[in-house]
């Protein structure tokens, strides 16, 4: 009886101790891709900063126009790669903000959308595991953190960055649409996106529609060796 109870023993120990070297080996992995994310990306926040004033100077207000611009110059930087054409827009509610996107870009390390409303918001940004760019491309968005008196403003063609980490107030008075991007762990973020479906808009169908685009981007993307 007592070597059995030992043999059990010896056994359990043995497996606590291949889950923790299991843990230790996952957890050494994610600091070491965590510091060299820039490996995967495809995007630059200065590439998509020039871009967008070059679109709005061409096209002023006609968001559409800029939009296409855009996501052409794109086309052909990336040589047909990485790139959802279709404007599959579907509504977004996060943070109690509700707005509407464009999934132009979706993996592991990046996404990037165009993303805003026709008659305005207000709500969370999140607090997320990656910077998050904000590039407006009509309208005016104000943000707001905690002490300040005074709001932070971001008119047509400039760039509102969300370091990873950090969490303020946003908001869209009027109509006004951005090329939001993101660079970081993109899978934790989708939590945020996803949360408010079951707290509060009970929208199934459109939960499904952004999973089903989000999804086959991501896997599209890694089977082109792009995380």
């Amino acid at each position: 009886m007592a070597s059995s109870k030992n043999t059990s023993a010896a056994r359990g120990t043995s497996t606590l101790t291949i889950l923790a070297l299991v843990f230790a080996a996952l957890v050494a992995l994610f600091v070491y891709l965590d510091q060299h994310l820039d490996w995967f990306y495809v995007f630059t926040p200065e590439h998509l900063h020039d871009v967008s004033q070059r679109a709005i100077a061409a096209h002023g207000n006609d968001t559409r126009a800029v939009v296409g611009y855009i996501v052409g110059e794109l086309d052909q930087k990336l040589g047909g790669k990485h790139l959802n054409f279709d404007e599959e827009w579907v509504f977004n509610n996060a943070g109690g903000a509700m707005g509407a996107m464009y999934i132009i870009h979706a993996s592991i390390t990046e996404y990037l959308i165009v993303f805003g409303t026709a008659i305005g918001t207000e709500g969370h940004t999140g607090r997320h595991t990656a910077d998050d760019y904000f590039h407006i491309l009509q309208g005016t968005q104000l943000a707001y953190v905690p002490g300040s008196y005074e709001p932070e403003v971001y008119p047509q063609g400039s760039v509102h960055h969300l370091h990873r980490g950090d969490v303020k107030q946003y908001k869209m008075d009027d109509s006004c649409f951005a090329l939001e991007y993101a660079r970081g762990w993109i899978p934790p973020m989708l939590g945020f996106g996803y949360a408010d479906t079951f707290t509060s808009t009970l929208d199934f169908p459109t939960l499904w529609a952004t999973t089903r685009i989000t999804g086959r981007e991501m896997i599209s993307n890694l089977l082109q060796g792009k995380l």
